[in-house]
């Protein structure tokens, strides 16, 4: 679901997103089918990360605090 920001976020950004994104994944147990699920979880990393959070360990705690 990242994939689509190419372009728009810097490749050594998106890759951290990524890391973040599966990590998440995991802890919710969020299924390769789930396309809703996943494509929210990446529009809430999105979020989290143009709204400043850039550090990875910080996106990673600001992200999986939220709704599961």
């Amino acid at each position: 679901p990242l994939s689509q920001y190419r372009g728009r976020f810097d490749p050594v950004d998106l890759e951290m997103m990524r890391r973040v994104f599966d990590t998440v994944c995991k802890e919710r147990r969020i299924a390769l089918k789930d396309k809703e699920q996943r494509d929210d979880l990446a529009a809430e990393i999105i979020r989290a990360f143009s709204d400043g959070v850039t550090d990875e360990a910080e996106l990673l705690q600001a992200v999986s605090g939220r709704r599961r």
